[in-house]
Formats: C-alpha cells, structure tokens, sequence
C-alpha cells in the first residue's frame, strides 16, 4: 500500500508544482491556444492560453511510478510498464497534433486519418505485447477474451481479433477523452474520478488474486500484477487533480491532445488489463456520452441533409448554447461521471459478493 499511496503523493506534486513552471515556459514561448470561431463566443476569450499541458501529467505520472518503485524497492512489472507504454505512447500523438496547431498559428492539427493511424499503431503493439509476457501462473498482461467484471469465457476471440478489439478500445477511449475536453476542468476532473475508481478496482483485485491460495477460487481474479497497477492508476489520480488546480475555471493552462489521447489510452489499457473492458463504458460514462453525441450529430445531419439534435456537439457545448454558465455544465458533468463511477464500482463489488 505504501508504494500505491507514494505514487499518487507523487503524482500530485509533480503536477502541482510542474504545471507551475510549464505555463511559465508556455507563455514566454508564445505556446497559446487557437479557439475555433464557430464554437460558443465565451470561448473566444481563451485564445492564447497555454497548451500542452497534458505533457505536465505525462511526465508526473511517469515520475510518480518510477519513483514509488525506487522508495519501497519494487520491480516494474510488465502490466505497469505496458500501460505505460499505451499512456505515453498515446501522448505523443496528441503531443504531434498539439505542435501542429501551434507551428501553424490554428486550431487544427493532425487530420483524423493521421490521428488514427498513430494511435492504431501505439495500441497494435500494446496489444500485441499484452498478450504475451505470462507470469508464473500462465496469466498474461491481457487476454484475448472479451470482459466485463472478469473475463467471459464464453467469449474467448482469436487471437487477431482480440488485437483489433483492444484497438477499438484504445481508441474508442482515447477520442472520447479528446471530446470530452472542451470546457475547463471538466476531462480533467471526470478523469481524475474514472482512475481513484480503477485504483480501487486493482486494490481489491490484488487482495482477492487468485496467487493467494486463501482466496475462494470462485470468486478470485485472474489479473496480472494488479498491485502494480494500481500504483498507476493513483498516480494519474494525484496527476489530474494536481493539474485541475490550475486547469479548473478559468484555466491557466489547457490539457491539449497531448493530455486527453494520454489520459484515454490509459483509462483503455486499464479496462483491458484489470479485465473490465464492458463495464468501462459504465465507468467512463461520460466519455461514452460525448462520443456517442458527436456521432448522432454527424449521422442525423447527414441523413436530413442539414439538420441538427444538438445545437452543438459535443454534448457539452449544447447545454452552453442552451445558455448554461460553463462552470454549471463542467459540475453538473463531473456529478454524472462520480454516478457512473459509484454505479461501476457497486456492480463490481456487487459480483463479487453474490459469486461467494
């Protein structure tokens, strides 16, 4: 527990003092933010804030891990570095795309089909990695069966399609990240809650792994270095709440791509790793609510040749043309994702206790 707590200590200083010196460094280089035009006119204000934030919460939660090892003298595990590997990986992409809008003075960066390709190679090699590397007992970083609570061994995939599954995963998430942040402090707070719930999730799959022969089997889990895990889940926890002190209306400093594709794959590799893929839709709710609004916009104004649901997509933007102040939308938000998380996390404890 020591190292766990160590990480998420470190996590947040990293961010709360780093993210200090970041917007320091960002503001004399000029590094500011390109607002679009056709977006709520409150937002207009906030061109040339600093970006690239999100490279603060990479580092931090980097450091943070590395750092919590050295203290309490623990190797990495493969499962801490892979998450890793998919978290920063991921980042960079975001970063790419974050550089781009600056060198050219514009809100756009990477177009889509670059943006896909960069994160579908990052997460082809987690992918493929993760399902190699078995511990003593046979149990890889990943597997190749679809999960929900644990994994569905009615619904073990091949193994190339298990690799495009956890793509879509990655992906999936990593974009619904990327939506999501669009207003101050709301993906940084909803993040912040998604990864406390995966700490906990990774701290009670550790107490109940099935390594310990005084745990039932019927009710253990068969998750590889879930401790380690845990270790970064909290240090991405301490991460984003120490970037929301400066990220939190009005933001001093915006997470960016380099932030928010980071912050997703994470929240991906976790629900592949802690084998809880299906209830991360529940978990990261409010991703998956930002994703799905964008793609009803797009297909219904295609389908009617012009007309909208939403005033705006994402789903966020609606309500601030419906007129709600930016502050009510981002609380009201951050309530609908500590819902989804209490849910996720009653259903998982609710498995548990039922299965006994």
């Amino acid at each position: 527990m020591i190292s766990i707590l160590l990480g998420g200590l470190f996590g947040l200083l990293g961010t709360l003092l780093g993210t200090r010196v970041a917007i320091g460094l960002l503001v004399k280089k000029g590094y500011g933010q390109y607002v679009r035009d056709d977006g709520p006119k409150e937002h207009l204000k906030k061109a040339g804030t600093p970006t690239m934030g999100g490279t603060v919460i990479i580092v931090a939660t980097v450091l943070a891990y590395l750092l919590s090892h050295l203290f309490t003298l623990r190797p990495p595990t493969a499962s801490g570095l892979l998450l890793l590997f998919l978290f920063v990986g991921l980042g960079f992409v975001g970063f790419l795309d974050d550089w781009l809008k600056i060198s050219r003075a514009r809100s756009l960066g990477l177009n889509s089909i670059s943006k896909l390709i960069g994160q579908g190679v990052v997460a082809v090699v987690f992918a493929v990695l993760a399902l190699q590397f078995p511990d003593a007992r046979g149990v890889t970083p990943a597997s190749a069966a679809v999960s929900f609570l644990r994994d569905l061994p009615w619904l073990v995939l091949p193994g190339i399609v298990a690799v495009v599954w956890m793509v879509f995963i990655a992906a999936a998430m990593s974009n619904g990240a990327n939506l999501t942040d669009g207003l101050d402090g709301l993906a940084t707070g909803v993040s912040g809650l998604i990864f406390a719930a995966y700490t906990v999730i990774n701290i009670w799959q550790y107490n109940q792994s099935c390594a310990f022969g005084n745990v039932a089997r019927a009710t253990c889990y068969e998750v590889r270095d879930p401790h380690d895990l845990a270790i970064v889940a909290m240090a991405l926890t301490g991460a984003c709440f120490g970037f929301l002190w400066w990220n939190a209306s009005p933001a001093k400093i915006f997470m960016g791509d380099s932030g928010s594709l980071a912050i997703g794959g994470a929240v991906a590799g976790l629900a592949i790793m802690t084998r809880t893929e299906l209830l991360s839709v529940l978990l990261a709710g409010i991703f998956v609510i930002e994703t799905l609004s964008v793609m009803l916009q797009v297909g219904y104004f295609k389908a009617t040749k012009g007309k909208r649901i939403f005033k705006m997509a994402p789903l966020h933007h609606h309500f601030e043309m419906k007129g709600w102040a930016e502050q009510t939308v981002v609380v009201r938000f951050w309530i609908l994702a500590g819902i989804c998380v209490a849910a996720a996390l009653g259903l998982f404890y609710t498995e548990w206790v039922v299965g006994r």
